[in-house]
């Protein structure tokens, strides 16, 4: 079937759920406020989690990465168990797996959360398998269960979730967030395990195999996760579709990325992973320093400073997918905090033998560009969001 003119009609009540999202402060912006930034990127430098892909072939622990452990900022709500229980979770398009922390774990970072209490679900079940979830500045230890999930009123009946028995590291403590809900293609959940997207597309739930991403840049309370349709009051003009190029994360192929009509990185093409659960624009090291240099960001204190002037002087970096360009202007990729500093919003990302040239859109390119993710035909859809 065409997509023409059935985009209309999935914006009815009956055929779409919209889940409200919030956003929050960043880890990153809640140290540098507390005056613990640089202490904190000394003792764990960089986001270099992604050793995970050697770990992940380990065969009794199981683990999952996630990236950009500083900037994950946008947040929906869900409950797990019989009666439910709330918690706040990262909705995550770069991982799979869904876990929170649970009563049982003894770590200082859980009292900080709410946490699972099996005892009071009566419809909790208990596996027994160790899950690790691994993080730049530690990880979480627990083990896999079985519970009903409800988010946006829907409700999964048992589904395979982690709960923490230990949170290594400083990074839980000062998240804002109690766990992560992963949206990513089942290859990267762990094995053997259905992600919650997926049982909400088996289970009759949903009337189509995509959801959709609106992520609201004028105030904290307007953003939008929807389930198995698409609302188009959201965005301007015609979604644009890409072929995803390596289904696991939401993958596709980018041409160039540009600045004045010239090429700045990417020339013979790339990858980029569309991923929500990135707050910033990253790639490889040498494209990244270029970029920095360009837009004339001074490294300080493993940050990048730029004269907030810049905002209305600096021109816009294209990134071109399939031949459509997707201007990103200077007030999207340099952020300004409360205290008026400017910083810039490309980051070093993960270092991918397998792939250097690997590039990850986060929220700040997913704030300018309404974002489609189409399940059941492998496409991304993109179009400017309103």
């Amino acid at each position: 079937m065409k997509w023409l003119g059935v985009f209309g009609l999935v914006a009815l009540s009956e055929c779409l759920v919209t889940i409200p999202l919030m956003k929050v402060k960043s880890m990153r912006e809640n140290l540098r406020e507390s005056h613990m930034l640089k202490d904190y990127l000394e003792k764990y430098p960089h986001s270099r989690a992604h050793m995970l892909l050697e770990q992940r072939q380990k065969p009794a622990v199981p683990y999952e990465p996630m990236r950009n452990y500083l900037d994950l900022v946008y947040i929906g709500i869900i409950s797990i168990g019989t009666p439910p229980q709330e918690f706040k979770v990262v909705l995550d398009t770069g991982s799979a797996d869904l876990w929170v922390p649970s009563i049982y774990c003894t770590s200082p970072a859980c009292a900080h959360h709410k946490v699972f209490n099996p005892l009071l679900s009566s419809t909790f079940l208990v596996s027994g398998r160790p899950v690790n979830v691994a993080y730049g500045s530690g990880q979480m230890s627990g083990f896999l269960a079985y519970d009903t999930v409800m988010i946006g009123g829907l409700t999964v009946v048992a589904q395979a979730f982690g709960l923490s028995l230990e949170e290594l590291g400083s990074f839980m403590k000062y998240a804002v967030f109690d766990g992560v809900l992963g949206l990513s293609y089942p290859s990267l959940s762990l094995q053997g395990i259905t992600p919650v997207f997926d049982n909400l597309w088996t289970q009759g739930l949903i009337s189509q195999n995509l959801f959709a991403f609106y992520l609201s840049s004028k105030d904290e309370k307007s953003s939008v996760l929807m389930l198995g349709g698409v609302d188009p009051s959201y965005y301007s003009g015609e979604l644009h579709w890409v072929p995803v190029s390596k289904p696991g994360y939401w993958q596709l192929a980018v041409d160039s990325i540009s600045m004045n009509g010239e090429i700045i990185a990417c020339g013979g093409g790339c990858q980029g992973i569309i991923d929500t659960g990135t707050s910033l624009l990253t790639g490889p090291r040498n494209s990244i320093l270029n970029i920095q240099n360009l837009i004339s960001a001074e490294a300080s204190n493993d940050e990048y400073v730029l004269n907030c002037n810049s905002i209305n002087t600096l021109s816009d970096i294209v990134y071109t997918i399939s031949a459509v360009t997707y201007p990103v202007p200077a007030s999207a990729y340099i952020r300004k905090d409360n205290s008026h500093h400017c910083y810039s919003n490309f980051e070093e990302g993960i270092n991918d033998q397998s792939d250097p040239e690997i590039w990850v859109l986060g929220d700040v390119f997913l704030r300018l560009y309404f974002t489609v993710f189409d399940r059941k035909n492998n496409r991304i859809g993109l179009a400017p969001a309103l």
